[in-house]
């Protein structure tokens, strides 16, 4: 349990507000077909799905974007769309939302990255992907750079929120460590795959056990396994922090020449986990920029990602629902 009084509480919760935020990554549009079935179509045997409702949501660093607005903060999503409609509703829900939107590029050779989700009978039928993964083109990535640039003063911290969609390349991934580290500025990293390795001398490097696994080919299985697993990525990538998120089993915590520690998860009831890494490192990235500690944030984040996974759909975390929740904990 985190180690602390309801008066620090209060104030690390006061800190969040206005802390700013450069999220720098896939961002995607989640769209939602609700429907009935009531028949199968004559043209082949699938079921026809009569669509009663509409929605769309962010998806990917969008939904991180979005979770830092709702802890307090100030996001900047940095990323890329299509000149399609599908941008444009990400945009509209962005202006809803109130998040800026000075850092989104439109690059007319891709599509926006969007899941569509059909929906009938209460059972999800069928997903559709509109993506293009190639890396986007020099001309942007530099684009990127020089927004975050005339940003890299102002700002509190940069996550990068990868989903090996194309605009975390590796030059881009270089240039912008550098660059914060040259700012003295915090950098928080959500991996994947392909640049699993890229991201080197950044704050917080935080993969989930099958992220770790696949880039290590190694199965974390035993306690020894993940201490061991922690120490290698250490070592490869010269972060501060190594954090291995292991859903029910909590989070693992290394640093360099410190005993490796282990923040369980409160045990709660599991209605649905999408989002919540997006949540985990949001919540993690505003708690370091607040002024807590590791250990702190880190619980503080995975606090977070368990209360969200009580929830269906992917629904971003809420600054006095989380405090609220922790101060129910400590009494």
């Amino acid at each position: 349990m985190i180690d602390t009084t309801i008066a620090k509480l209060n104030k690390l919760k006061k800190s969040f507000l206005g802390k700013k935020i450069a999220i720098i990554g896939d961002l995607m549009l989640d769209s939602y077909f609700w429907g009935k079935v009531s028949r199968i179509s004559p043209e082949a045997p699938v079921p026809i799905v009569a669509i009663d409702d509409e929605f769309y949501r962010f998806g990917g660093a969008a939904n991180v974007a979005l979770n830092i607005k709702t802890l307090g903060g100030f996001p900047i999503p940095v990323g890329v769309i299509g000149d399609d409609n599908d941008g444009k509703l990400l945009r509209n829900l962005f202006k809803e939302s109130t998040i800026t939107d000075i850092g989104i590029l439109v690059d007319k050779t891709r599509p926006t990255t969007t899941k569509s989700r059909v929906i009938a009978n209460n059972q999800h039928v069928v997903r559709i992907d509109k993506e293009k993964v190639n890396s986007i083109p020099p001309i942007i990535e530099k684009k990127i750079i020089n927004l975050l640039k005339k940003e890299i003063k102002n700002i509190d911290a940069i996550i990068l929120e990868d989903y090996n969609k194309g605009v975390l390349t590796s030059t881009l991934i270089d240039e912008v460590i550098n660059l914060a580290n040259n700012n003295n500025k915090i950098v928080t990293v959500d991996p994947k795959f392909n640049n699993f390795f890229s991201y080197k001398n950044v704050t917080v490097f935080k993969p989930n056990r099958k992220e770790t696994e696949d880039a290590l080919g190694i199965r974390l299985g035993a306690k020894e396994d993940i201490s061991n697993a922690g120490k290698i990525l250490l070592d490869k990538l010269n972060a501060k922090f190594i954090l291995i998120t292991l859903g029910e089993d909590g989070i693992a915590l290394f640093e360099k020449n410190k005993t490796e520690k282990r923040i369980p998860t409160k045990a709660r009831k599991v209605a649905d986990v999408s989002g919540a890494g997006d949540t985990v490192i949001s919540t993690l990235t505003m708690a370091l920029c607040a002024g807590a500690d590791i250990y702190d944030a880190t619980y503080l984040a995975n606090f977070a990602g368990g209360l969200v996974c009580q929830e269906v759909g992917i629904v971003p975390i809420n600054l006095d629902y989380l405090f609220d929740s922790v101060k129910e904990e400590l009494l």
